[in-house]
């Protein structure tokens, strides 16, 4: 069938160019315009088939849904390639068209049917076959988290310190979905902020001996004892989004924190400042605000593990410290954080 059909458009092309010879230059570029529009039609029926088949096919159960849409972008690539390169050859006949005219070898110069049904037609059929496959991957969030913290003594809360040790994070997020044509996985990556706040319990504060940091007894009454260690840490996560992609007659689209979300993945970074903040009232009455910052031992860089669950922008949140929170001290205390998480698209 497909040799039958070139041999009868060779035939109409051997015909015709013994009469585009005797044509005016209006004829000539009307026929120009003519052969656009059909080539862009053809295209966009062969599409309109090939796609119908592929349906055919996902209703008999004979391929995936994702194999189906693979192969309708794959078909929408080759028709848009198509109309490129065939319309990339009528428009060669038009400068060469517009060349004779200026050379005094043609009279007229009508050429206002071939620039509608090429602007109207052409980009119309062209952009609606690549919108279908138009996606943006990777999109960025602002991230905000906050909850409490808990030093972990082989895989035991440390009850010196308060309910009340807290934690927050902001920074900037990217997200990359992995699948060409799947909305499950995303790699998240990005650069965040790690404020994390110690509480000691009854009038304790942090005191360094020697190259350690303990917990000593102030000797007086304190309304606020916290040490203060920010880090600057790289997390990265693998997440699974269950948004649905979004398919309409023109794009398909795959949108992301829309429903249930999972991540699973870690950290690493550098300790960046550490202080600890004391408030009191001395001996004569008066209140009292005590910083010292630095010495306390906080280790420089910082590691660990993390994951989240939630629904679109909101998931509950956990991290842990695979490090020591202080660098020398004979027993390991590992923080564990658990809290909420923000991540705004």
């Amino acid at each position: 069938m497909k040799t039958i059909a070139f041999y009868v458009v060779a035939l109409l092309c051997l015909c015709a160019t013994n009469a585009f010879a005797q044509q005016t230059f209006s004829q000539r570029a009307n026929a120009i315009g003519d052969k656009i529009e059909l080539i862009t039609k053809q295209q966009k029926d062969s599409l309109k088939t090939e796609v119908e088949a592929v349906n055919v096919q996902l209703e008999k159960n004979e391929i995936t849904a994702a194999q189906a849409e693979a192969k309708k972008q794959e078909l929408a690539q080759k028709r848009a390639a198509n109309i490129e390169r065939l319309v990339a050859a009528e428009e060669q006949k038009l400068s060469d068209l517009v060349k004779d005219k200026v050379d005094g070898k043609i009279e007229e110069t009508k050429i206002k049917r071939l620039s509608l049904t090429y602007d109207d037609d052409f980009h119309k059929v062209k952009d609606s076959i690549r919108k279908r496959i138009s996606y943006k991957r990777t999109t960025s969030q602002l991230v905000f988290a906050m909850g409490v913290n808990r030093l972990m003594n082989d895989g035991k809360a440390d009850d010196r310190y308060k309910w009340r040790s807290d934690f927050y994070e902001w920074g900037l997020s990217w997200n990359t979905r992995l699948l060409k044509s799947n909305n499950l996985l995303h790699a998240k990556y990005g650069l965040s902020l790690q404020y994390n706040n110690l509480r000691p319990e009854n009038d304790k504060i942090f005191v360094r001996d020697g190259n350690k940091t303990i917990l000593a007894d102030a000797g007086r009454h304190i309304d606020v004892a916290r040490l203060r260690y920010v880090n600057l840490v790289v997390p990265a996560h693998l997440e699974f989004d269950f948004t649905k992609k979004r398919t309409d007659e023109d794009k398909v689209t795959f949108p992301t924190h829309k429903s249930i979300r999972v991540g699973l993945g870690g950290y690493a970074g550098v300790n960046l400042k550490e202080k600890q903040i004391l408030k009191f009232k001395n001996d004569e009455g008066n209140d009292v605000k005590q910083k010292t910052k630095g010495g306390y031992n906080v280790n420089d860089f910082v590691y660990g593990v993390s994951a989240y669950v939630g629904y679109r922008e909101f998931s509950l949140y956990a991290k842990y410290d695979l490090q020591s929170v202080f660098a020398n001290n004979e027993i390991d205390q590992n923080n564990l954080s658990l809290g909420i998480r923000f991540d705004f698209n």
